[in-house]
């Protein structure tokens, strides 16, 4: 049996811990080869993947290449569909990989200059211009690939995909519950 005093201790130290953890939230952070960019991170960029970047198309609409290649067989894909949006897959990739290079090279000048020292105010205002241009042309890379798909897509297969990624679910405010009380579910749900 554990005696109180050893059980309160060690919750205390538990406590005392988690609370130490809370207050320093980049704790470990500091051994990152380039402070900005986690290992996924690194990861992603360098084989190309989307890294959330083509959000604002995505989410309206404007679907990928590589989700809708994922859902082909659900959305009833031709032949040339699929092979319209490989092309286009394999064209973003190829240049995504090539922009994430420049970009993780940008996050690595600038994490290695406040590394060396803190760089004076022009060195550290052209290294976040480059970082931030090389990330702006990622994105361009991604965001485009998502305005290509367009043409290759019938309306119905956009919207049968943005059912299948759960975009055109109703929320609590639009689809009350059979059996609920529409005045009442609002309510606690935070419509009203």
């Amino acid at each position: 049996m554990i005696k109180p005093t050893l059980l309160l201790t060690f919750l205390l130290a538990n406590a005392a811990l988690a609370q130490q953890h809370k207050a320093q939230p980049y704790a470990g952070l500091d051994a990152r080869p380039i402070a900005s960019l986690s290992e996924r991170d690194l990861q992603d960029l360098r084989a190309g993947r989307g890294w959330g970047l083509a959000l604002p198309a995505e989410l309206n609409g404007v679907p990928g290449p590589t989700h809708l290649l994922e859902h082909a067989q659900a959305l009833g894909l031709s032949e040339a569909q699929r092979e319209a949006l490989e092309d286009i897959r394999s064209r973003m990739t190829q240049a995504a990989v090539a922009a994430g290079a420049d970009f993780i090279d940008a996050e690595r000048a600038l994490s290695d200059a406040f590394a060396d020292g803190a760089p004076d105010a022009d060195t550290l205002a052209a290294l976040v211009q480059a970082a931030a241009q090389a990330r702006g042309r990622l994105r361009l890379t991604h965001l485009a690939a998502n305005l290509e798909t367009v043409p290759v897509l019938q309306e119905a297969q956009i919207a049968q995909y943005n059912a299948l990624r759960g975009y055109d679910v109703a929320g609590p405010c639009d689809a009350v519950p059979e059996g609920h009380a529409a005045a009442m579910w609002r309510r606690h749900n935070g419509c009203e």
